[in-house]
C-alpha cells in the first residue's frame, strides 16, 4: 500500500495515530477517523443502485484511486451476542426489501445452482464412503474415528435430505419464467455489522445481485452453533419473506454437511467432528417445523 499520509493528503488532514485492524488500516487526524483498505472491487454500480433505493447504510468512501480507498470510520457500541444478531438480521432484511426486482430466467442461471449442489453431494457422498470404509478397517479406532463413525448414519441422512429436496427444488424452479433477485451483501459475519446512532453493514467487497438466500445461507455458516437461527429466521421473514423455491434452496444448502478432514491432533478432530454433528442437528431442529414428520430422516 501507498504510504497512508499521501492518500490522506487528499482529505487536507494531518494524521497521529495508525492502527492495524485485520486487512485495513485505521487512522486518527486532526479532521476526525478514517479507514483505509485496499480496494478489491469497483461496486460504484452497487452503491449507485442502494442509494437510489434509499439504501444508506454503509460506510461511504471518501476518497478512492485503483487500488485504494478512504472511508469513513464508524465507532460500533458494543451490544449482546443476540441483539446485535437481532439488528443485523433487521438490516440484511432491509436491504433485500429495499432492492428486490424480478428479472427473466435464462436457462443457465437454475441450471448452474443445480449441477453445482448435485456436483457437491456426489463428492461428499464418496468422500465419507470412503473414509468410513477406511477406518472400519482399522483394529482399533481413534475417539476421532470412532466418533466419526458413531454418527455417520447423520451425515448420510443430511445428504440424502439434500438431494432429494434439490430434486423437487429443481422441478419447481423449472416452471418458473421470473426469478426475484436483490443486492446480496454476500460476505455476512457478525464482524461486519456495526452500529453506533444507525446500524451499518461493511466489507462490501463480494456484493453481487442474486437471490435473498446467499446471504442467509452465509450467515448460518459462520454462526449456526451459537446463535439460534429459528428465531432470526422468524424475524427475518416477518420483515421479507422467501418465496417458496427459495426457503428450499436455503434449506438444501444449510442441510448439506461440511468435508471432514482429518488434519489435526486427535484432540481437536473430536471438537471438530462433534461442532459438525452438533450443526447438522440444529439443522434439522430448524427445517423440521416445515416439514411433516421424519421427512428430513427417511426421504
Amino acid at each position: 500500500m501507498r504510504k497512508v499520509s499521501e492518500l490522506l493528503k487528499h482529505l487536507d488532514c494531518k494524521p497521529y495515530r495508525y492502527t492495524k485492524n485485520g486487512k485495513v488500516i485505521l487512522v486518527d487526524t486532526d479532521r476526525g477517523s478514517y479507514v483505509i483498505k485496499d480496494k478489491k472491487k469497483d461496486n460504484s454500480q452497487i452503491f449507485a443502485y442502494l442509494k437510489s433505493r434509499n439504501f444508506d447504510y454503509y460506510p461511504k468512501v471518501l476518497y478512492e484511486e485503483d487500488d485504494y480507498q478512504i472511508l469513513q470510520y464508524i465507532d460500533d457500541i458494543n451490544s449482546p451476542l443476540e441483539q446485535k444478531i437481532a439488528d443485523m438480521i433487521d438490516l440484511v432484511s432491509l436491504l433485500h426489501s429495499k432492492t428486490t426486482y424480478f428479472k427473466e430466467i435464462e436457462d443457465a442461471d437454475y441450471q448452474q445452482i443445480y449441477e453445482d449442489i448435485s456436483n457437491n453431494i456426489l463428492y461428499l457422498r464418496s468422500y465419507y464412503q470412503d473414509l468410513i470404509t477406511i477406518i472400519e478397517t482399522k483394529v482399533y479406532m481413534s475417539p476421532s474415528h470412532y466418533l466419526l463413525a458413531r454418527n455417520i448414519e447423520v451425515i448420510i441422512n443430511a445428504l440424502d435430505f439434500s438431494e432429494n429436496e434439490l430434486e423437487k427444488w429443481y422441478k419447481i424452479v423449472g416452471e418458473k419464467r421470473k426469478k426475484r433477485v436483490v443486492v446480496v451483501h454476500n460476505n455476512l459475519d457478525l464482524s461486519h455489522f456495526i452500529k453506533d446512532n444507525n446500524p451499518y453493514l461493511i466489507s462490501w467487497d463480494k456484493a453481487r445481485i442474486d437471490t435473498p438466500v446467499f446471504d442467509l445461507y452465509k450467515l448460518y455458516k459462520k454462526h449456526a452453533i451459537e446463535i439460534d437461527f429459528f428465531d432470526i429466521l422468524k424475524r427475518y421473514e416477518h420483515n421479507y419473506p422467501l418465496l417458496e423455491e427459495e426457503r428450499m434452496l436455503f434449506f438444501i444448502l444449510i442441510a448439506l454437511p461440511s468435508k471432514i478432514e482429518f488434519d489435526d491432533s486427535i484432540y481437536n478432530m473430536c471438537i471438530k467432528i462433534g461442532r459438525e454433528i452438533d450443526r447438522i442437528y440444529k439443522t434439522e431442529s430448524l427445517i423440521s417445523p416445515y416439514y411433516p414428520k421424519d421427512t428430513i430422516k427417511d426421504d
